[in-house]
């Protein structure tokens, strides 16, 4: 404030809140009736791209309120049929569908603009009767079969974007259809939900604080066998209150001249909640949230299949971020330490893994954000097929900014340099975890939630179940207040009626405050402090309710009472042993073993690319362009396969990393007498190991290392070893 108010800065001020009390009221008035007509719709949804249905999913033999479409591109984004299809699947976890295509900017809009052909998996808002979470990911798995069978001749398999809850299932899907998909992106998808740090992330303590998941049983009971999904968009709010409450509705308020479109396009979707069956949503609270069953393999199909995330062929793409308080990144991350306990391990069962943290997004904004989408999105679609043939192992993607001291500018896609570094497991531990003790204090949680549940299914739902009827299912689900704000703001209200006219009369004289105006000022900082405030209220019942869970759960005598006795483990903490995957992996191992002298110039050359790049511990985008480039410039006929390079460098990898010395000394057996053939492949490795720019001098060593071979004749005598380090 920079002087006194007057009179003038008074009415100047109380006339332009005044007018944006009118506006941001008609504002409300809009929404109400967009969410109106947008649910009256037989499919509602907030794509804004064309579509065409491609599978119903309610004619399928198990049939569930899915659907597959096709995204009809603009004209100016024709697909290349030759590159992999993109399939985006939205989340039902409240909202409905459409959010990775609602804007041109968006996981929909960086596929096409790629030229990739693009899918959608949405949903109906009403499940079918009896549509189970089983009967889902089998329906998604038929899905993506269509896709690829009409994409046959495309380089690569289906690649999926899921989005959050979308994520664990088709986590489960792919692990049941191993061979099925292509590279699956996870965004802001949780896969372990017990997983946190304290002081943070309060969102995996409620089931406990609650009692467990009678009350999620309690919710379908009185929705006469469906829950509804506005109850999860409450507890995704209330997360928030500042920004609930208050911080939203301000923003409109403060910027109603300006905000509007924005704010109204994203209330379609985000006020629009979509209904479960009870049995799903019990599942879930169950199995997942509660219960933390996905990545330590204790789920099984109905016909008593395990599903066991390890089975994934795919690589797996999983993009988190510090700013998400749903899906924290140990959350997104934690089940890697449930499936694995040394990155060897990854590598032996031949799973490529690839991670990136953003710094300060929001749960939403993953897949909503217009930046977002043309940084991190952009970078992972024109970027993916690097990632399918990645060799196995666990990878860290950094996306940085293009400079002038970045080598070979030429060779990057766009503003952006994508770099994959190669990551341990120590990397994943460090950004924080349970302790044993935490492990018990959730387990025991989980066990309470199983007697209460129990209780509750023998006691009360029966009297429940015999007395809420449909009608009054219908009427609690009106009252609830994430649906009665519509019917209050709503045209049908009588009072509402004059707010239409009286705001078309304001937007015709508007007379916005000056922004120096000091009463501005001060409505500024009054905001501030209600957000300050509510921010305070949050830390603070964010801390009981973590003070209540610890105390509650760390009684010995509780954990007693439930069956876990002083020496019992808490939970199986870690994926059981499987005999049958070790014993395939060390058949895999004694087939390898035999396959060091077997090959061509193709297996030599990239062999030898895998020895020279092993120290570097990273690979980016500049390399894999030399390698594209290089392969289109070859005859059709000559031309090898995405697939056949997939299985070639990873062939050779594990070769690398078994025995690098007798990896290198088999060299000259796959090379041939060819001199010229011999030069080029040369040529060829110096082209793709100094794109990234100049090497390390080990690099340097290991590639002299590698000329001399391919520049002699075969020889017996050893060469001089070179210490391997794997990185």
């Amino acid at each position: 404030m920079t002087a006194w108010p007057n009179i003038s800065d008074f009415q100047e001020y109380w006339l332009d809140a005044w007018q944006r009390s009118v506006l941001s009221l008609d504002v409300l008035r809009q929404r109400a009736n967009i969410h109106l007509e947008h649910t009256a719709k037989e499919v509602p949804h907030v794509l804004k791209f064309a579509a065409e249905l491609v599978r119903d999913g309610r004619t399928l033999e198990r049939p569930v309120n899915y659907a597959l479409v096709r995204i009809i591109p603009p004209a100016d984004m024709a697909p290349d049929p030759t590159k992999a299809p993109f399939v985006v699947v939205d989340p039902r976890a409240g909202h409905g569908p459409g959010i990775g295509g609602m804007k041109r900017d968006s996981e929909i809009g960086v596929i096409l603009a790629a030229r990739h052909p693009c899918y959608f998996i949405g949903f109906l808002p009403a499940p079918l009767p009896g549509q189970t979470v089983e009967d889902v990911f089998r329906a998604e798995a038929v899905f993506i079969e269509d896709v690829a069978a009409r994409h046959s001749d495309a380089e690569g398999k289906p690649v999926i974007i899921a989005n959050c809850q979308a994520g664990w299932q088709i986590m489960m899907m792919a692990a049941l259809h191993p061979d099925l998909t292509g590279p699956i992106m996870l965004a802001g998808s949780p896969l372990s939900y017990w997983a946190g740090v304290r002081g943070k992330n309060t969102m995996r303590y409620l089931g406990g604080v609650l009692g467990g998941t009678w009350i999620t049983a309690l919710a379908g009971d009185l929705g006469n066998g469906i829950f509804d999904g506005a109850h999860l968009v409450a507890n995704f709010e209330s997360l928030d209150p500042s920004n609930t409450l208050w911080s939203k509705g301000y923003n409109v308020y403060s910027k109603v001249d300006t905000e509007v479109d924005r704010f109204l396009d994203f209330e379609t979707w985000f006020g629009s909640p979509v209904l479960l069956n009870a049995g799903e949503m019990q599942w879930i609270a169950d199995n997942l949230f509660v219960g933390n069953k996905l990545a330590t393999g204790q789920l099984r199909t109905s016909d008593g299949v395990r599903i066991d995330l390890r089975n994934i062929r795919s690589p797996i793409v999983v993009f988190c971020s510090w700013g998400d308080n749903i899906t924290p990144p140990q959350q997104a991350l934690g089940w890697i330490l449930d499936l694995y306990e040394t990155e060897r391990e990854i590598i032996t069962n031949g799973q490529t893994i690839v991670y990136t943290m953003h710094q300060s997004i929001g749960h939403l904004g993953i897949f909503v954000s217009g930046k977002v989408a043309t940084k991190e999105h952009g970078e992972f679609v024109s970027c993916m097929e690097m990632i399918d043939v990645l060799p196995p192992g666990l990878y860290e993607a950094v996306i940085g900014e293009v400079d002038e001291d970045t080598a070979n500018r030429e060779l990057v896609q766009g503003r952006y340099l994508f770099r994959l570094e190669a990551r341990t497991l120590d990397h994943i531990r460090a950004i924080g975890g349970n302790t044993a003790e935490d492990e018990r204090r959730f387990a025991t949680a989980a066990r309470v939630s199983e007697i209460n549940h129990g209780l509750y299914e023998a006691f009360a739902a029966p009297v429940l179940r015999g007395r809420i009827t449909e009608p009054v299912a219908e009427v609690l689900r009106a009252a609830h207040p994430n649906r009665a704000r519509f019917s209050i703001y709503a045209d049908a209200n009588p009072l509402m009626q004059p707010v239409k006219e009286l705001a078309e009369s304001i937007r015709a004289d508007r007379k916005p405050a000056d922004p120096d105006n000091p009463w501005l000022a001060m409505e500024r900082a009054t905001s501030s402090w209600i957000t300050a405030s509510l921010d305070a209220y949050r830390e603070i019942r964010d801390a009981m309710t973590e003070a209540a869970f610890v105390t509650t759960y760390s009684s010995p005598l509780l954990q007693t009472l439930v069956g876990l006795g002083p020496q019992e483990p808490a939970s199986s903490g870690r994926i059981e042993r499987d005999l049958a995957r070790e014993n395939a992996a060390a058949r895999v191992k004694a087939e390898l073993e035999q396959r060091y002298a077997v090959g061509h110039l193709e297996e030599a050359v990239v062999r030898a690319l895998v020895y020279i790049r092993m120290p570097e511990g990273a690979i980016d985008e500049r390399g894999f362009s030399v390698l594209r480039l290089i392969r289109n410039a070859m005859p059709p006929a000559r031309r090898l396969g995405l697939a056949r390079f997939k299985a070639i460098l990873r062939e050779q990898f594990l070769l690398v990393g078994l025995d690098a010395e007798r990896a290198i000394e088999s060299l000259p057996a796959l090379i041939g007498e060819n001199a010229a053939e011999r030069k080029a492949a040369v040529d060829i490795l110096h082209r793709i190991v100094t794109a990234p720019g100049a090497l390390s001098d080990e690099g340097k060593r290991r590639l002299a290392r590698i000329e001399a071979l391919f520049g002699t004749a075969p020889k017996s005598k050893r060469p001089e070893a070179v210490e391997v380090t794997h990185g």
